[in-house]
This record gives structure tokens, sequence and C-alpha cells, in this order.
């Protein structure tokens, strides 16, 4: 059975950074709303890990962390033009009121990706093994080494809706909550909570 996609995150801050990664089994591309899920499954384990019981509540306890940087490749799924994908990091932006910046990796420049790194290391680890059911490929996942130590897999199983858009006229109301950075405006953006939930 291929692997249609899994989705890997560090978090930098103490705790030490550990590897994550999620196996989904509907496409991807199909629902870039899934991404989003993922990331709030993430963000809220790394929370809690801080010892922060109430997500919504952290960052009042943690005035130094600002804004999540998150670098992506340029992959339909979430691309900056994608209408439910920004949606969906818009509400996530005003739900946990903490910026967001996206970084997107050029065109042919997947080598400076470091997260192209794990797959290298997961791709040694299975050796060319078959990959012939869902067990299998978490199995082998959750048994590779990075850094030290094993990654936490995750299985997602959840079906989203496809085929969902906003209309233009949406879009460029969410426009209005972008900043994008003049000449490389689908390659470099910000995502700001308002002023008062970060003060």
């Amino acid at each position: 059975m291929p692997m249609k996609r899994s989705y890997a995150s560090r978090w930098m801050p103490r705790p030490p950074s550990r590897l994550v990664l999620s196996h989904v089994e509907e496409k991807v591309a199909s629902s870039p709303r899934l991404p989003i899920t993922i990331l709030r499954q993430w963000l809220r384990s790394r929370l809690s890990a801080f010892f922060c019981p109430k997500p919504l509540n952290c960052f009042s306890t943690l005035p130094s962390v600002k804004t999540l940087v998150i670098n992506l490749d340029n992959g339909p799924e979430n691309h900056s033009r994608r209408t439910q994908f920004m949606q969906r990091l818009v509400e996530f932006v005003q739900q946990y009121h903490l910026n967001v910046r996206l970084a997107y990796y050029p065109p042919y420049h997947s080598k400076y990706n470091q997260i192209e790194r794990c797959w290298g290391a997961l791709e040694g680890h299975w050796n060319g093994s078959l990959l012939d059911s869902v067990d299998a490929v978490i199995q082998y996942a959750s048994s590779m080494t990075w850094q030290g130590t094993h990654p936490m897999v995750e299985l997602v199983t959840t079906v989203y809706q496809t085929g969902v858009k906003l209309t233009k006229e949406a879009m460029d109301a969410l426009e209005t909550q972008l900043e994008r950075l003049p000449h490389l405006g689908k390659w470099f953006v910000d995502i700001m909570a308002p002023t008062s939930s970060l003060e």
C-alpha cells in the first residue's frame, strides 16, 4: 500500500525537538484543510509539553512566543493561493492569537528543506521493504531513529469533503488579513493576530 503523504514537524524551543510524522490515508492535495488539522494537533501536543492545560491561554504564559514560522514546499495542498488552506490558517491565527509566517522554498531547492533529510533517513530505514499495509508503514516509521530518538507517529483517518472553494469575493476579503512580501507575494506571507491579543 503506497504511503500517500506524511507531514513532519519540529518544535525548536525546549523541551528538545522531536520528529512528528502524520500518516494520512486520504489524498492530501484534495483537502487543504487537513494540514491545518495536523498543525493544531501538533501545537496542542507541544503546548502540553510545557504543562499548559488550556492551549488558548498558553501564549500569555510564554510571552517570548509571538510568531510561528512555517517552512513549506510549494505543493498544491499548501500553496499560498489555495483558498481553503489560507482561510484555515487565518482561523488558526485567530484561535491561538499567534502570528504565522509562511516561508516557501523556491522550486528545485528541496535540498535546503530539512525535512528531506528525514525522508532520506526513513527510506534508509525501510531499505526497500514492501510497504503493503498501513500497519507496516506505521511500524517502520515508529522504529526509525531521528537525532537519537524515535519519532512520534500518528495515523490520521479523518475524511474531508473535497471541492470546497472560497468565492473570489471571499478570497479578496481574506487577502486583507494577509501581508505578502513585495515581489515575493506567493513565497512569503505573514498572517498577523489582532494586535490586542499580543499585548
